[in-house]
């Protein structure tokens, strides 16, 4: 492998931004993709160059792997880098990446496509000894065994679709009654959503936790743990909040879930980035649930404890070069927390709520990171995921940042969208998340909407009190000095209904 001289971004937004700083601190060129809804983006105007690969739908852009690699031939791009979503894990894409002729920054093939189906994914790890879940080795569709094998393992029990994500294909079953139908949906979603109706069963975890490592390994064979990622504040099995360190896990068991994410690793060949997650249960036992192939959207917060540049790190392995580092010389620095800030709407299952950015103004201060794709005055668009940003806290202690997180979160100025952020200082302040002792079940057991309309509603009422008493103030002013005019300024009136505007 050689140097890598222009590298192509194939994404969009906060994450497109942050592979092409990290390469132009490097002196390498960049290059942006970007679709006819993106013409006016930030990582359009940050690249040295960018082409245009289609429609807005990705469809028809972002996922139209031949349009990307002829974009490489057109700039004489001699790398790509997929981010994440997209064609990250499309063992396919990064093939024909390969094959063009260009270095892929990213894991082999055949690491991509193991890892992509949870079956394989299992029995490559359960010949390293790393601890599954109890439950099927193959697919299943024969029910009166699938009811056999749920008995034997004991309910309540989950059908997965093999080749799903983001909680698609995916059913709880918590007696043999409801088995037979939960199943046939189970197998209906997972052909809808992936093409594919195969599903297996294990055994249901009741109070996981969802811990994840980061991994890194090169082309000469070494594998190294970055440590792990507290991921169990989630809405829609999707994550909203994520920490580093965890807050439950021992030393002892620190080493042991990360050498068991090396195994994984080591088991398909992998080499660059890559994430183990884990379902940890009653804080002891741990077992082996996915690999995602590619950078995580919560990366910075392991960045932050670990002063490593996880990005720079990716290109030196595409390149060639050997991991400059051994597991022993790693050290937990502090603690980090992000928060996914979503044009989402909380107090209405979360569902997208897109539109202009009247207001954005990014929180400031020592420890405090923001990486995003927008800035004021842009609109979110409708085709892609909604996430307007990420907000990443570190400070010396987990209280400290916790404490730095609502600070943030309150000098956070959005208007124009709902967003996340009244959510996240919600379980910022919540005592379960303060204590420690949540899992992926937070938001079902703590959260309602009611939480948030009334907490917004307990501001107004501040708001306007401090308003009259300003009224009150001028009033006696006046009076004292008639020359004065007595005006309310527009800065004392609520935010919150600025924010609802």
């Amino acid at each position: 492998m050689g140097k890598i001289k222009k590298l192509l971004v194939a994404n969009r937004g906060e994450i497109a931004l942050r592979v092409m700083r990290s390469a132009r601190e490097l002196g390498i060129k960049t290059v942006a993709v970007y679709s006819e809804v993106d013409r006016q983006a930030l990582h359009v105007r940050f690249a040295d160059e960018a082409v245009c690969i289609g429609a807005p739908p990705s469809s028809e852009s972002y996922l139209r792997m031949e349009k990307i690699i002829a974009a490489t031939q057109q700039t004489g791009a001699d790398a790509i880098h997929p981010g994440y979503g997209f064609l990250s894990e499309n063992e396919d894409f990064a093939r024909a990446v390969i094959n063009a002729g260009l270095i892929f920054v990213g894991p082999p093939p055949d690491a991509i496509e193991i890892m992509g189906s949870k079956l394989a994914a299992k029995n490559a790890a359960a010949k390293f000894n790393v601890p599954l879940v109890p439950g099927t080795a193959e697919p299943i569709s024969d029910i009166a065994k699938a009811k056999k094998i749920s008995k034997e393992i004991g309910y309540p029990i989950l059908i997965k679709a093999s080749a799903g994500g983001g909680g698609k294909g995916m059913r709880i079953v918590q007696n043999e009654e409801e088995f037979e139908e939960q199943m046939e949906r189970a197998v209906s979603e997972a052909n809808s959503a992936f093409g594919d109706g195969s599903v297996f069963i294990e055994k249901y975890v009741t109070q996981p936790r969802h811990i994840e490592f980061q991994i890194f390994g090169d082309q000469h064979g070494n594998v190294v743990h970055l440590f792990e990622r507290e991921c169990s504040i989630q809405r829609r099995h999707q994550k909203v909040v994520e920490e580093a360190p965890s807050s439950v896990l021992t030393p002892e068991l620190r080493k042991r879930m990360g050498e068991a994410a090396i195994n994984v690793a080591k088991s398909c060949g992998y080499y660059n980035a890559g994430t183990v997650e884990f379902i940890l249960s009653d804080n002891t036992n741990f077992y082996f649930l996915e690999m995602n192939t590619r950078l995580q959207v919560e990366h910075p917060v392991t960045e932050q404890i670990t002063g490593l540049d996880l990005v720079q790190l990716q290109i030196r392995v595409a390149e060639g070069e050997k991991i400059p580092f051994r597991q022993d010389e790693l050290k937990i620095n502090g603690h980090a927390v992000e928060v996914r800030v979503y044009a989402e709407d909380p107090t209405n299952n979360f569902l997208p709520d897109i539109g202009t950015l009247k207001t954005y103004r990014r929180p400031q201060g020592h420890g405090i990171r923001v990486d995003d794709g927008f800035e004021e005055g842009m609109s979110i668009p409708f085709y892609y995921d909604p996430m307007i940003a990420k907000m990443i806290c570190h400070a010396e202690t987990r209280e400290a940042a916790i404490e730095k997180t609502i600070r943030a979160i309150a000098e956070y100025e959005i208007t124009g969208v709902e967003t996340t952020l009244g959510f996240c200082k919600f379980v910022m302040e919540h005592p379960a998340f303060r204590s420690g002792n949540f899992d992926t079940k937070f938001v079902e057991q703590y959260f309602t909407p009611e939480v948030l309309r009334s907490s917004a509603t307990d501001a107004e009422s501040e708001m306007i009190a401090a308003t009259l008493s300003a009224r009150v103030f001028e009033e006696l002013s006046v009076k004292a000095s008639p020359t004065q005019e007595a005006v309310v300024s527009p800065k004392t009136m609520s935010r919150w209904r600025t924010n609802r505007s």
